[in-house]
């Protein structure tokens, strides 16, 4: 499968999803849709009763923009902030929940058809740890940074 943004941004979103499920975040949503734009991924704790809305950055090894954390400018953040307000007016029961807004980071690099050939690609079941790359079809991706509270969006 070629490589495009939109793929490789669905499987670090993947990535990212499996590994709070594994912290113990229940995933309430993933690239939910408003007016405003996207938000990435919506998960809420039980055990701490905290939302966090995150933003995945997924990159190439070479990318210009430090992994992804350039593109979280100021407007990006504004946009968030209102995606984020849209979607606890559509979940009023989450209406006074404490929330976050956090940052993921993360690499993706695809391998040469011939390392990928004999290997069978894997699915997310896998344990995904920081720092340590997980195949997933043809690519390894790597969970570089978990910024929590990354940013507080402008009212």
């Amino acid at each position: 499968m070629p490589k495009t943004p939109t793929h490789t941004g669905t499987l670090g979103e993947n990535l990212v999803a499996q590994w709070l499920q594994q912290q113990g975040w229940e995933i309430l949503a993933q690239r939910w849709k408003c007016r405003w734009g996207e938000l990435d991924i919506i998960a809420y704790s039980q055990p701490t009763g905290q939302l966090i809305f995150v933003e995945v950055k997924t990159r190439s090894r070479h990318s210009w923009d430090t992994g992804g954390i350039f593109a979280i400018t100021p407007q990006k953040q504004a946009k968030l902030g209102q995606a984020a307000a849209l979607f606890l007016a559509d979940h009023p029961v989450l209406a006074n929940v404490a929330c976050r807004f956090d940052v993921a980071l993360v690499s993706c690099q695809q391998m040469p058809y011939k390392q990928h050939r004999h290997r069978e690609a894997t699915s997310l079941n896998v344990s995904v740890n920081p720092g340590e790359p997980v195949l997933n079809e043809n690519f390894h991706l790597t969970l570089v940074e978990y910024i929590e509270s990354a940013f507080c969006p402008p009212n």
